[in-house]
């Protein structure tokens, strides 16, 4: 065959008629229903003026105490190409009647006009680094063809911004669903309609807002109720709340792909060796075939959440080998795990950043991986859990435990909730859950900041952080990395 022949015959798909630009005018008036005023087009979407990079288009959003509109001079400063307003301006723009009612129509629109798979991702643990390998082995399978949604962009807004976001060649797009109220992630996978909705586990996360965990994992459960026909809802098998989970998402008519130890799970843990870098290697049973994979990020909780990942790419039709290498590359994200060598007395110190969120399960399995560490010392700064209500006293106070089999060393208490706690450390040392420890009670970050400089940090220690992220403990780590001994370990 000629070359011109085989250029002929070379196969066109319904993507490669799809435009380069992320977006049009005339696309985003008729998924809007605005009116464009002039031609132009846009590379990215942005919500937040101080955000927006040359190319942006803006969104003038209003919210209860401000409004977008006020701070269209300065995205056009910035460099957007054009803004969504409700009002004519001198700028390119399209113009709507209600600016959050265009964004989530430009999500919808977005979301039908292309054929990526769509993987909706729930859970009370562990969503974002679930989202994020997700993304990242199905990203390296299709070569750079997956979208996902940023940070923890994850609410009313931050799910429609990050579907309004998913360029139309994308073959994967892997969205973030998270909630304090039933009912919420609802309304939230009725915009994604995935393909695959994962939940990652049920904890007392916002227990005080539902009142129980059955109550959180019908709440978790509603992503199920967005699910394109012939979907699969992935599952945590170990969960006390299988069975209740597994009946939702039957109901919904989803297929069921469940993930862990126990022996029904469909992607079942067969072995797990610890790594010389804190990771594990795991060998996975998949029903028609095994796979063995090495997991970069420390933790027992980190085995479970890659056997979810998994799961979530076979159910997408992503490849697993790819999965794997994504798995074993995987380095801690910012508040989430990313690792800080720091200058210590004598040498360098570890910092385990984990300040973006806390619950009582999260704190526990972040303890034990502060356990397993190897270290000369173990210091654990730990912020108070918000979103616990009445149950918080119990649930801090019951984190003597998980210090003592955490073996740590010294810790700083951060909060008015962390009293409960201080108190229970504080009984005497006739307390055998607290042994040898030493702490500090403090009441916000900057306090946090002298007590552990009082302390001392030296060489070998490793200096766990974690609380709920309004606590501010990000604060405490910017401090100490900003003395540098070496970067990011991963």
């Amino acid at each position: 065959m000629s070359a011109h022949n085989a250029l002929r015959a070379w196969p066109v798909r319904r993507r490669d008629g799809l435009g380069l630009a992320l977006w049009d005018a005339p696309a985003l008036a008729e998924a809007m229903g605005g009116t464009q005023s002039g031609p132009f087009q846009v590379s990215g979407v942005e919500i937040d003026s101080r955000d927006v990079r040359s190319g942006d288009l803006f969104f003038a959003l209003k919210g209860e105490s401000t409004d977008g509109h006020r701070f269209i001079e300065k995205a056009f400063a910035n460099g957007a190409a054009a803004a969504v307003v409700d009002r004519p301006i001198d700028w390119p723009h399209i113009l709507v009647a209600d600016t959050n009612a265009a964004l989530e129509a430009l999500a919808k629109a977005a979301r039908n006009r292309g054929a990526a798979v769509r993987i909706g991702v729930t859970g009370s643990v562990g969503k974002t680094g679930v989202k994020e390998a997700i993304f990242a082995a199905l990203d390296r399978a299709s070569r750079g063809q997956a979208h996902r949604s940023v940070r923890s962009y994850n609410n009313h807004v931050g799910v429609p911004l990050s579907l309004a976001r998913m360029p139309a060649r994308s073959r994967f797009g892997v969205f973030e669903m998270g909630m304090n109220h039933a009912g919420e992630i609802a309304a939230l996978t009725e915009q994604v309609r995935p393909n695959v909705a994962v939940v990652t586990t049920i904890a007392p996360a916002h227990i005080e807002n539902l009142g129980s965990e059955e109550a959180i994992a019908d709440a978790k459960a509603e992503i199920f109720a967005g699910l394109e026909p012939g979907g699969f809802a992935i599952i945590p098998a170990d969960s006390p709340h299988y069975e209740r989970l597994r009946d939702r998402a039957l109901d919904a008519g989803a297929k069921v792909l469940s993930f862990g130890r126990a022996d029904h799970a469909d992607v079942r843990l067969l072995d797990a060796i610890p790594a010389a870098n804190g990771g594990a290697l795991v060998t996975a049973d998949f029903g028609d075939t095994r796979l063995c994979y090495s997991v970069a990020e420390p933790g027992e909780h980190w085995i479970a959440n890659s056997l979810c990942v998994m799961a979530a790419v076979r159910a997408a039709g992503g490849d697993l080998a790819s999965a794997g290498l994504a798995l074993a590359e995987m380095g801690g994200l910012k508040g989430r795990g990313a690792r800080h060598r720091i200058a210590a007395s004598g040498g360098h110190a570890l910092m385990i950043d984990e300040s973006y969120n806390a619950n009582p399960a999260s704190m526990r399995a972040t303890l034990q991986q502060l356990g397993q560490t190897p270290a000369s010392r173990r210091i654990a700064v730990l912020g108070s859990m918000k979103e616990l209500g009445d149950f918080a006293p119990a649930f801090h106070a019951q984190l003597a435990e998980p210090l003592a089999e955490g073996k740590v060393d010294h810790a700083v208490l951060v909060g008015e909730e962390m009293r409960a706690l201080a108190r229970d450390l504080g009984k005497g040392a006739g307390n055998a859950l607290a042994g040898g420890l030493t702490f500090a009670h403090c009441d916000g970050p900057a306090e946090a900041i002298a007590a552990l400089e009082e302390f001392g940090i030296a060489a070998g220690d490793a200096i766990l952080v974690k609380g709920s992220n309004s606590i501010g403990l990000g604060r405490l780590v910017t401090h100490f990395a900003s003395r540098n001994a070496g970067g990011r370990e991963g």
